[in-house]
């Protein structure tokens, strides 16, 4: 796994600064605006994904209550931005959840079902956040939209999890993680 490590620097070193963060112009508050918010930058795109795949590698009841936990906190993020919270370390935050969700995955991490809720949650709820700060208001079809597309990302991670099942898969779905963590990283320095 560690050889795979300076390919993924590499493959995704164009990742690292935050103007590539969201580099499809997403802003409107159409349901078409809404659904591409969360593909128009690899820190959603990698994160809601990550949920997924973690989810299925735990199993259990962490396979319906974390995907859950992420869309629900997220919708709260987005009401607390549209109330007016604001916050400076949204995108940090985000670079954040992106290393903790790659770790997770790259060294399978198990923890109580509520505790990794209580993770997700709280990483949905910046994601929820910058959602809102990046639209260009609140209505309904947005919304819908944005909730969509996260539906289809975790859905599409928990698929690449349960894909994982052999020792070969496993261990891409790791080096993936790690690669994951990596791209947060490199995002999180171009942040601070």
């Amino acid at each position: 796994m560690m050889r795979i490590v300076p390919f993924c620097v590499a493959a995704l070193s164009v990742l690292a600064s935050p103007a590539f963060a969201h580099p499809v112009t997403s802003v409107g508050s159409s349901f078409d605006a809404g659904l591409v918010h969360p593909f128009s930058g690899a820190d959603h795109l990698i994160a809601i994904t990550l949920v997924g795949a973690w989810s299925a590698l735990v199993g259990g009841s962490a396979r319906a209550v974390w995907p859950l936990t992420f869309l629900i906190a997220m919708l709260g993020g987005f009401a607390a931005a549209s109330a007016g919270l604001q916050m400076g370390f949204v995108e940090a935050a985000i670079s954040l959840s992106m290393v903790a969700l790659g770790a997770f995955v790259a060294f399978e991490f198990r923890m109580p079902v509520m505790l990794g809720a209580a993770a997700i949650g709280l990483f949905a709820f910046f994601h929820g956040h910058a959602h809102r700060t990046e639209a260009a208001s609140i209505l309904v079809p947005y919304v819908i939209g944005f909730i969509t597309a996260t539906a289809a990302l975790l859905l599409t991670g928990m698929f690449i999890g349960f894909w994982g099942g052999s020792a070969a898969r496993k261990s891409l779905l790791r080096a993936a993680g790690v690669c994951a963590g990596l791209v947060g990283l490199l995002l999180l320095g171009g942040v601070a």
